[in-house]
């Protein structure tokens, strides 16, 4: 099992706080042209339940974290298939491959980072679209969420070409970069 750095999840309150408008962003990214998707390292959902509104095909929620994943089920309007397990495996996890996935605030703790997007485009149809969500290169100083510092260490941080460069040698070709919120960027990566 491979260890994420620095990856817990934060409470209700503070994610609300960092992304009150998660289905805006989703809509921003084009999530809702997916057929499917599988939202990797989903933790209890912040970013699945939206796109389970705006996605009528099947959406996939993988996490290592079980209690995680039954808060997610409680969230949800729809039925979402969770998996627990570790992203590192996930072709060996999903059962069929989907249109879109989804990375939100992890990239960072992923030790082997190239590693994984072959794991991402594993799973993914020819003509798929890996959405990645980070924080910006910045001290958590400079993130604040509810008057503190918040993120990753700034040491983990990467800036959207540092993404683009662990992403693209597994297949994908970034497409757009975008700032998402006033802490985070998007890089939407197609496969090619």
């Amino acid at each position: 099992m491979t260890e994420f750095r620095n990856t817990a999840q934060p409470d209700r309150d503070w994610w609300e706080a960092l992304w009150p408008d998660p289905r805006d962003a989703l809509e921003g990214l084009g999530l809702g042209e997916c057929g499917s998707l599988v939202d990797v390292c989903c933790g209890d959902g912040h970013f699945t339940a939206p796109a389970a509104e705006l996605i009528e095909g099947p959406i996939y929620a993988l996490d290592l974290d079980g209690e995680l994943l039954a808060a997610l089920e409680d969230r949800v309007e729809r039925p979402v298939t969770t998996i627990e397990g570790d992203a590192m495996a996930l072709p060996d996890l999903l059962p069929e491959r989907v249109e879109c996935a989804l990375l939100a605030n992890t990239l960072h703790g992923i030790p082997e980072k190239t590693a994984f997007a072959e794991a991402v485009t594993a799973v993914l149809d020819p003509d798929g679209r890996f959405v990645v969500i980070n924080w910006i290169d910045a001290p958590p100083s400079e993130t604040p969420v509810l008057d503190e510092p918040r993120g990753p260490p700034e040491e983990l941080r990467l800036t959207p070409e540092e993404t683009i460069a662990a992403v693209e040698p597994a297949g994908f070709q970034a497409r757009e970069t975008t700032s998402v919120s006033p802490h985070h960027y998007a890089v939407v990566f197609d496969r090619t």
